[in-house]
C-alpha cells in the first residue's frame, strides 16, 4: 500500500524538497546583488539582520537574504560555493528535521547556513560532532566563513579549563561532541555558585552524524561518578572462581523454548551462555560450587546478593566481553570501543562493576566501584534544546525511530551529480574461511590494476588477521582500528590514492572524504608537520584574510606552495584511479544495522565519482548465526555445496535483510525501553534541576523556607494530634518532641521578648482555653514560634549572610539526596523485570514505585533543610567579641580557654548517617562525628 502510494503522489522527501523548492528559487534571486556588494557591505549584512530579528522579523523571514549572503562569503572566504543541493539541505536543518545527504555531498558546508542564520539571535548555536579531530576541524574550517561575518566561534574538548569553556559557550557559535555537551550540563547542575555553570540555555544545536549520535550512543547513558568506598577484593575473588568454570552457549532450538516451558535435563555444565540476550547464567551445578569456594550455605539469601551480583558480573566479563572487540588494553586500561564506528571511548566505563569485573579479568588495576553524581540519556538531553536538526548519509532506515523518539522528519536531499558506484551482490559462503580465502583473493585481483580498495571489518581481530595474511601474500595496506585512533583521519584521507589497501573497522574514519588520487590538504600538512611546525601553526595554515602575523604568513605560503605542487603531482594519479575503476568497497560481514553497511558503500562514489562495492558473509557470521534462522542453514545443508564454493540464491539474500531488520527492531526496542525508564528519571530530574536553579540564581529563599517548615508542621501536627478531636487525647509531648529535633533546638536562647520558646508551648495555651483550641490553632502558634526563631537568627546574622546560608545549605542537602536518589533508582530498575513474571508491567511498576521514592525524596529534602537551618549557630560579631574576652581571661588565670567553634549541634542527636549540620555535605559520620 505504501510503494502504491509512493508512485502515485512520491515519497515523503519527493513532497518536501518540492515544498522547498520556492525558498531555493528566493535564494538565488539574491545571489547576484549579494555578489556586487563589496567585503564591508558584505560583513555589514550581519548587523542588520540582527535588527531585523530584535524588531520583530522571524528568522524564516531573513532566511534567503541570509543563505545568499553566507553562500557568497564561503566563495570570497574559502573558495566554495554552496551548490542547490546544499542550499535544500540548509533548510531542512534550520526547520529542525533531518538531511540526508550522500557521502561526499557536503554536509559541513551545508551546515553554514542555519548554523549562521540561528546565531543571528545571539542565543547561541551548538554543532555537536563524533570526536574531538571533527570539531576542532570544522571549527577552523567553517569558523572562517562565520568570523568573517562578524560572528564568534568557540570549541570545547576535552581537559579544557572553566574558564576556556565558558568563554566557548559566550561564542556565537559552539563546536564540540555530544559528550562534552552532556557532560557540561550535568557538571553545571551540580555546581554550587552561579559564576561556576558554563553553559547557557540550549537554544538550537546540529547534530552531525545524527544516526551515530542519537541512535547508535543511545543506549548508553552519560554518567558523572564519584569513587565509591566499596573493596575491589571481592572482583578479584569473584574472577577466580568463574575461571575455574565450565560453560556452554545454550543452542538456537533451546532458544526458540520459553525458559520456563523448557523440558527438564540435568545440566552438565557450570553455567549457559545465551548469546543472542547476551545473558549468562550459572547452573545449580555451578551455584553448588559457589557455595563451597565461597563458604556460604545458600547463594540465593539476601545477605548473599552483593556476592551473586559479583559472579554474574565475572561470568559476563569471562563469557561475553572480549578483548579487540569490546575493548581494548591502552596503557594498563581496558578501554571500551564503539560497536557501531569502531572507535576508542576514552572517559566512558561500563556499569555496574562490568568494568570492574573487565579489569580483573584482564589482570590489571582493579578500580574501586563509582557512585553516580549525575546522569542523563543522549535522548533526553538533545530533546532539551528548542529546536534539533541533523545531518548523515544515512537515516531513512531509522525514520520511524527519529519521528517517535525526537518528533524531527527524515529528508533525503538529492546529489548533486547522479551516482555511478556499481554495488554488486552479495556473494555468500558456508564458513569463515572460505569467505576470507574470497576476500583475499579479490584483493589479490584487483591490487596489481592499482585500483584503491577500502575493506571493512567488525571487529580488530577480524582487522588484524586479514592484515597478517595480506602481509604474507606481500601486499602493502595501512590498517586503521581503534589502537590507530590517532592516525583516523590522515590514514582515511589517503585511502584513495593509486594502489591503496586500507583495512577499516566499521565506520572509522567517517566525516573525513576520501578523495581519489590522495588528499593534497592532508599531505601539504603532513609535510609541514615533518619540518617542524606546531599543530597550532599548521591548523591556521590553510586560512584566509590578513594578518600581521610573519610567522602565521610564512606558515600560510609554504602550505599553499607545498598544497599547489601535490595537486600537480596527484593530477596524474587521480586520473589512474579513474581509469581503474574508482574505489573499491570490501565488507567482510553484514552489520546488524543496515545504515552501517550503508556507510560503508557511501565511502566510493562521492560526487559522481566511480566506485564499485560487494559484501562478503559467512553462514558463521554472529548476524547469520544467532538471526538468520534455520531455514536458511538446512537448505545450505541440503545444497551440499563445498566450503569454498559461494551460494547465490534469492533467498539467501532476502534472509540477511531479513535478519537485519530484525536486530534492528530488537535494538530500536531496547532504546525506546530504556528512554521509558530514563523518562521517568528525566521528569524527576527536571524539577530538581529547576529547583536547583531557582537557588543557584540567587531567588530569595526565606518563602521557600517558611513554605517547607509549614509543611513539615502540618504533617507533625496531622500525626500527633490523629485519631481524635479532643486536646487533651493529642500526643503533644511527642509533637514537642519532634520539633525539638527537627527545627527547634532545646535551650538555644536569643534575646527577644517575644519568643515562645518550644517547652512553653503547653504552657502558651492556658487551662480555660483548652477546650477551644483546634488543629489549626495549633498549627498557627508552632508557625508562629518557627517564624519567630527564623526571623532573630536571620536578624542576628544578617539578612544577607543568611541568605547565602539558605542557599548554600539547600544545594548541599538537595545534592546529597539526589544522590542517594539515583542511587535507588537503579537498583530499583535491577529488580523491575521480574515483575513481568507477575504479569505485571515493570515500566508501570517503576513508574509507580519511582513516584513514590520522588515524593519521599522532596519530602525528607524539607525535613533535612528546615533541621539544618535551625540547627546550626553561626557566630556573631558580639558572640565573636564574648569567646575572645573569656578565652583572654581563661590566659590571664593560666587556664585553657574554651575553644571556638563556627557552626555545632544544638539537637539531641544528629545520625551518623545524616547529613552533617556544619554544611559540608559529608554525612556526620565522615565529617564531625568521625571520632564518635
Amino acid at each position: 500500500m505504501k510503494r502504491l502510494f509512493e508512485k502515485v503522489f512520491g515519497t515523503y522527501s519527493d513532497r518536501e524538497i518540492k515544498r522547498i523548492e520556492p525558498i531555493v528559487q528566493q535564494i538565488e534571486s539574491y545571489e547576484e546583488d549579494t555578489r556586487k556588494l563589496a567585503d564591508e557591505a558584505l560583513k555589514a549584512k550581519t548587523q542588520e539582520f540582527q535588527e531585523r530579528y530584535e524588531n520583530g522579523e522571524s528568522l524564516d523571514d531573513i532566511l534567503p537574504e541570509a543563505y545568499a549572503v553566507v553562500r557568497e562569503a564561503a566563495d570570497r572566504v574559502l573558495g566554495i560555493r554552496h551548490y542547490r543541493v546544499q542550499l535544500i539541505g540548509g533548510i531542512i536543518l534550520h526547520q529542525g528535521n533531518i538531511a540526508e545527504m550522500k557521502t561526499g555531498e557536503g554536509k559541513t558546508l551545508s551546515e553554514t547556513l542555519p548554523v549562521y542564520l540561528n546565531a543571528l539571535t545571539k542565543k547561541g548555536v551548538h554543532v555537536v560532532t563524533v570526536n574531538d579531530y571533527l570539531a576542532k576541524r570544522d571549527m577552523e574550517w567553517m569558523g572562517k566563513v562565520y568570523r568573517y561575518l562578524g560572528l564568534t566561534v568557540g570549541h570545547i574538548e576535552h581537559d579544557q579549563s572553566k574558564e576556556d569553556r565558558r568563554a566557548a559557550y559566550e561564542a556565537d557559535i559552539t563546536y564540540g561532541t555530544n559528550n562534552e555537551f552532556g557532560f557540561d550540563y550535568l557538571r553545571d547542575n551540580m555546581v554550587i555558585f552561579k559564576e561556576e555553570k558554563v553553559q547557557r540555555d540550549l537554544h538550537y544545536a546540529i547534530v552531525d552524524e545524527v544516526d551515530s549520535i542519537l541512535i547508535d550512543e543511545a543506549r548508553t547513558p552519560l554518567i558523572i561518578s564519584g569513587q565509591g568506598d566499596k573493596s575491589t577484593d571481592l572482583y578479584m575473588k569473584a574472577d577466580q572462581f568463574v575461571k575455574t568454570l565450565k560453560g556452554r552457549i545454550v543452542s538456537e532450538e533451546e532458544m526458540q523454548v520459553d525458559r520456563f516451558q523448557r523440558e527438564f535435563k540435568e545440566e552438565t555444565a557450570d553455567f549457559t551462555i545465551e548469546e543472542k540476550a547476551k545473558s549468562v547464567t550459572l547452573s545449580d551445578k555451578g551455584v553448588d560450587k559457589a557455595e563451597n569456594w565461597f563458604n556460604v550455605e545458600n547463594l540465593a539469601d539476601t545477605e548473599n546478593m552483593q556476592l551473586t551480583h559479583h559472579i554474574n558480573q565475572a561470568l559476563k566479563a569471562n563469557s561475553l566481553m572480549k578483548n579487540d572487540i569490546d575493548y581494548v588494553i591502552k596503557e594498563g586500561e581496558v578501554v571500551i570501543v564503539d560497536e557501531f564506528t569502531g572507535r576508542l571511548m576514552f572517559g566512558r566505563r561500563y556499569s555496574d562493576g562490568l568494568h570492574q569485573a573487565i579489569e580483573a579479568k584482564e589482570g590489571i588495576e582493579v578500580r574501586r566501584e563509582s557512585k553516580t553524581l549525575a546522569t542523563i540519556t543522549f535522548q533526553n538531553y538533545f530533546r532539551m534544546y528548542e529546536k534539533l536538526g541533523g545531518m548523515t548519509g544515512t537515516a531513512m532506515t531509522e525514520e520511524d525511530e527519529f519521528r517517535e523518539i525526537y518528533t524531527m522528519d527524515s529528508i533525503a536531499v538529492p546529489t548533486n551529480r547522479p551516482i555511478a558506484r556499481q554495488d554488486s551482490a552479495d556473494i555468500i559462503y558456508k564458513n569463515e574461511l572460505g569467505k576470507f580465502t574470497a576476500v583475499i583473493n579479490e584483493i589479490k585481483e584487483r591490487h596489481p590494476s592499482g585500483q584503491p580498495i577500502l575493506v571493512g571489518t567488525i571487529s580488530i581481530e577480524n582487522s588484524e588477521n586479514l592484515s597478517k595474511i595480506l602481509k604474507k601474500e606481500g601486499i602493502k595496506h595501512q590498517i586503521l582500528n581503534a589502537k590507530q585512533h590517532e592516525r583516523e583521519a590522515e590514514i582515511v584521507a589517503q585511502a584513495g590514492r593509486f594502489g591503496a589497501v586500507t583495512i577499516a573497522t566499521n565506520m572509522a574514519g567517517r566525516g573525513t572524504d576520501i578523495k581519489l588520487g590522495g588528499n593534497p590538504d592532508f599531505m601539504a600538512k603532513t609535510k609541514m608537520k615533518r619540518e617542524g611546525y606546531s599543530d597550532e601553526l599548521i591548523a591556521l595554515s590553510d586560512g584566509h584574510g590578513a594578518t600581521d602575523n610573519e610567522e602565521i604568513l610564512e606558515a600560510r605560503a609554504k602550505y599553499a606552495r607545498y598544497e599547489s605542487e601535490i595537486e600537480e603531482e596527484l593530477r596524474e594519479e587521480t586520473e589512474k584511479v579513474l581509469a581503474a575503476g574508482g574505489l573499491h568497497i570490501i565488507g567482510t560481514e553484514r552489520h546488524e544495522s543496515r545504515r552501517i553497511d550503508n556507510q560503508l558503500r557511501g565511502r566510493a562514489g562521492r560526487q559522481g565519482d566511480p566506485g564499485s562495492s560487494r559484501f562478503y558473509i559467512s553462514l558463521e557470521d554472529d548476524l547469520m548465526r544467532l538471526f538468520g534462522g534455520d531455514k536458511v542453514r538446512s537448505m545450505v545443508e541440503s545444497l551440499g555445496l563445498p566450503d569454498d564454493e559461494p551460494l547465490e540464491h534469492g533467498i539467501l539474500s532476502k534472509s540477511i535483510e531479513g535478519a537485519q531488520r530484525k536486530v534492528e527492531g530488537r535494538n530500536f526496542g531496547i532504546r525506546k525501553h530504556v528512554l521509558q525508564y530514563d523518562d521517568v528519571m528525566n521528569q524527576q530530574r527536571e524539577i530538581i534541576y529547576a529547583e536547583r536553579g531557582k537557588v543557584l540564581n540567587g531567588d530569595n529563599m526565606r518563602d521557600n523556607v517558611m513554605s517547607m517548615m509549614k509543611t513539615v508542621v502540618d504533617e507533625a501536627v496531622s500525626r500527633y494530634t490523629a485519631g481524635s478531636e479532643y486536646p487533651e487525647e493529642w500526643d503533644l509531648t511527642g509533637l514537642e518532641d519532634f520539633l525539638h529535633e527537627i527545627f527547634i533546638p532545646k535551650g538555644l536562647l536569643f534575646e527577644h521578648d517575644n519568643i515562645i520558646m518550644p517547652s512553653q508551648i503547653k504552657a502558651a495555651f492556658k487551662k480555660e482555653d483548652i477546650d477551644e483550641l483546634t488543629k489549626d490553632i495549633l498549627r498557627d502558634k508552632i508557625n508562629e514560634v518557627g517564624r519567630l526563631l527564623y526571623e532573630t537568627k536571620e536578624r542576628l546574622v544578617g539578612e544577607e549572610r543568611f541568605r547565602e546560608i539558605e542557599r548554600i545549605i539547600m544545594l548541599k542537602i538537595v545534592d546529597t539526596k539526589w544522590i542517594d536518589h539515583i542511587d535507588a533508582m537503579d537498583q530499583l530498575k535491577q529488580g523491575i523485570g521480574l515483575r513481568a513474571m507477575g504479569n505485571e508491567d515493570p515500566v508501570r511498576a517503576y513508574q509507580m514505585e519511582g513516584y513514590d521514592m520522588f515524593d519521599e525524596l522532596t519530602h525528607n529534602i524539607k525535613i533535612d533543610t528546615v533541621k539544618y537551618l535551625f540547627h546550626i549557630e553561626i557566630e556573631t560579631e558580639q558572640k565573636i567579641h564574648r569567646e575572645k574576652v573569656a578565652k583572654e581571661a581563661g590566659a590571664s588565670h593560666g587556664g585553657e580557654a574554651p575553644s571556638k567553634k563556627t557552626i555545632r549541634r544544638t539537637a539531641d542527636k544528629i545520625g551518623r548517617n545524616d547529613l552533617c549540620p556544619c554544611g559540608s555535605g559529608k554525612k556526620y559520620k565522615k565529617c564531625c562525628g568521625i571520632n564518635e
